[in-house]
Order: structure tokens, then C-alpha cells, then sequence
């Protein structure tokens, strides 16, 4: 089992319902060989806002591979430092747009340039209300359109997700430790226990040949 960062907008309730909806359906979709980590259910009661980012950053951190959401016409600001730090850590990326609608300033991939050609990292641009409407023209209620919408995109993430995982590591053997332990400096954590959760993570990486 892999375990996957799911990152992307918490804000609304579509937030929410949808990137459940989506994590439940890749864990389904790929027989539990990928699980998905929402950042939404992260959050404990009293925790500061300095708090909440480090736990982020460190779950990141210290799953195997991590999913983007790129919806909409400006990239989420927390989406974006996620993804820059997932790079950092040479972790797996999956760029996921699902919103038909182009942003940015190339002709490759509907967002800025400077979120693309990174290493390691593979994009999946699918054209939501066009599927959402084939189903609908089936005679599908709106309902079980969307549910079928959610297993379509989850099915193309599962594909990519495999594809990802089979990627070699891209940091050197050398570099690998001196490139966590920046890790553990570079956020300034609150806690010495993040820092200390970040070269366990490292660890486990290099155990698991996620990392040389």
C-alpha cells in the first residue's frame, strides 16, 4: 500500500465532499494500493496556525507519492507551496485538473510555467462537465452522474498513480540525507519533534527504495 498526499482547496463544502468523494474512490478503484491522505481530516482542536502547516508539511513529507489538485483559474496558493516542497523531497506528483477551463501562459498545461517540467512528476487534465454530461445523456440522475464523474477521474489517477511509483529517485545518494536535513531547517518548524519526524520519514524512504 502507498500512501498519497492529497492536496488541494479545504474551503467550501464542495471542497470537502468532493476531495473525500475522489480519495475514497482511488482507495476503491486500486484495491487499497493507494491511500489517500486529506490534509482536511489533519487538524486537531487548539492546534495554532504554525501548527497546522508544520503537521501538513511533515505528513507530506513522509507519504510516498502526492496528488495536486489544479482545478480552477488561479492554482491554490497552499496547493502550490505543497507541490514546491513535494520537489523538494523528490517526492512522486501527480498535477490532477479537472476543470476544462485553460489558465496560465504556455500552450503545454492550462497553469503558469512555472508549475511545470519538474522531475519525477506526471499531469492528468480531464474535462469534468464534458464526462459529467455523457453520463447524463445516458439517463443517468445528476446524482449518480457525479458519482460516475468521480470513478472516471479516479480510475485515470490509479493509472498515473502506478505509473509514478515505478519513477527512480532523482536525488543523488549523496545528497539524500544533507537535502532532509534541510528540509528539517528550511520550514522553520515550531517543534523539534517535526524535524525529528522528517529524517524518520527519510528513513523509511530510503527502506522502502523511494529514495537511494
Amino acid at each position: 500500500m502507498s500512501l498519497v498526499y492529497f492536496a488541494g482547496e479545504l474551503f467550501s463544502s464542495k471542497h470537502l465532499v468532493g476531495n473525500a468523494a475522489l480519495a475514497d474512490a482511488i482507495a476503491k478503484v486500486s484495491n487499497l494500493n493507494f491511500t489517500c491522505i486529506l490534509p482536511q481530516t489533519l487538524e486537531e482542536g487548539g492546534m495554532s496556525a504554525h501548527d497546522i502547516r508544520d503537521k501538513d508539511i511533515v505528513t507530506l513529507i513522509g507519504c510516498d507519492l502526492a496528488l495536486f489538485n489544479f482545478d480552477g483559474p488561479e492554482l491554490d496558493s497552499g496547493t502550490v507551496a505543497e507541490f514546491m516542497l513535494a520537489k523538494f523531497a523528490d517526492i512522486p506528483s501527480l498535477l490532477l485538473r479537472t476543470d476544462f477551463r485553460r489558465a496560465g501562459d504556455q500552450g503545454e498545461d492550462p497553469w503558469n510555467l512555472m508549475m511545470s517540467f519538474y522531475p519525477r512528476t506526471r499531469s492528468l487534465c480531464l474535462n469534468s462537465l464534458e464526462i459529467y454530461k455523457k453520463s447524463l445523456n445516458t439517463g443517468m440522475p445528476p446524482r449518480q452522474a457525479g458519482q460516475a464523474l468521480i470513478e472516471q477521474v479516479a480510475e485515470a489517477a490509479v493509472q498515473e498513480l502506478d505509473l509514478l511509483r515505478e519513477l527512480p529517485p532523482v536525488i543523488p545518494h549523496e545528497l539524500g540525507e544533507s537535502v532532509f536535513r534541510w528540509l528539517c531547517k528550511m520550514p522553520g518548524f515550531h517543534s523539534r519533534e517535526s524535524s525529528d519526524k522528517v529524517m524518520a520519514a527519510f528513513a523509511q524512504k530510503k527502506a522502502s527504495r523511494l529514495l537511494p
